[in-house]
């Protein structure tokens, strides 16, 4: 075996080993069931794999412990479907890798069936409750962002002061909040559905008021109301990536569309409703 390809081997050796304990502490931190026996079950293939490698180095190899601890983490915050695919999302480039050297060494070949295996697998049996209500946080989300950042772009100026503009965006954004959780709470009810009702106006509430406090936050510290308005539209946009990212990756949908065409409808009506407040202002000669 030449010097570069020993090299790849310990690459992917240690790339095994360190999922075979990623894999570990998630299902570990998981209640007994079967998403934890999937996670248990490629755990062990991710061992079986770093012992078909092993066999060719004869070396032992300690795990990535940044890498480790990085995915655990994502795991406790974000849910152990982000993070697990998130991490498979990373074994299509090794897919390739593989298929590479099976030529010299069969057993990739058997190597890549399992990874494809695991792909399948976690599509078809991981079932995440909290990823049910993803529909609400994103009806949250998407309505707060929409109509806050026109709110505040029409406030902006038409009061031009930033801590009015924060009560009234606050105000504006804990009401909007309310009737939509109200909102989703009714028609949760009325659908055939096995979401719990409550639990369902709950995130659609949560999202709605954490998007808000993002976006109010802005005119509470920052003295000059055009510089908060930029900073709180920056704030909306990214918002807008991180939650369409989370989603592409756990509901397997494509991210730039989806991204797109949220943060053109936020800033779309954003900048309408900036011209409705200076419209408003000039005509009526309102002076705050």
């Amino acid at each position: 075996m030449d010097r570069a390809t020993r090299r790849k081997l310990l690459e992917y050796q240690r790339n095994e080993i360190t999922e075979h304990h990623i894999y570990r502490k998630i299902a570990a931190s998981m209640k007994p069931g079967k998403n934890r026996e999937t996670i248990d079950r490629i755990a062990r293939d991710e061992m079986r794999h770093y012992e078909t490698w092993r066999s060719y180095t004869g070396r032992e190899v300690r795990p990535d412990l940044v890498k480790l601890w990085f995915y655990y983490l994502i795991s406790r915050v974000l849910g152990f479907t982000f993070a697990v695919k998130l991490m498979e999302q990373g074994e299509d480039n090794a897919q390739v890798e593989y298929r590479s050297i099976v030529a010299r060494i069969p057993e990739a070949g058997i190597i890549v069936e399992d990874e494809i295996g695991h792909e399948e697998a976690l599509i078809r049996l991981l079932k995440e409750e909290s990823l049910r209500y993803t529909g609400s946080m994103v009806l949250g989300l998407n309505d707060a962002l929409v109509e806050l950042t026109g709110a505040l772009a029409g406030l902006t100026l038409a009061l031009q002061d930033t801590h009015l503009i924060a009560l009234t965006g606050s105000i504006t954004g804990i009401a909007a909040a309310m009737s939509m959780a109200a909102s989703e709470y009714l028609s949760t009810k009325a659908e055939e559905t096995s979401k719990n009702p409550v639990r369902a106006s709950v995130y659609t509430g949560i999202a709605y008021i954490a998007t808000v406090l993002v976006l109010i936050t802005p005119y509470l510290i920052l003295p000059n109301y055009y510089v908060s308005l930029g900073v709180t539209l920056t704030l909306a946009v990214l918002i807008i990536a991180f939650f369409t990212y989370y989603l592409s990756v756990v509901k397997d949908v494509p991210f730039k569309s989806r991204f797109f065409e949220m943060a053109g409808l936020s800033l779309g009506i954003a900048f309408i409703s900036f011209l409705v407040g200076f419209a408003l202002r000039t005509v009526f000669g309102v002076e705050v």
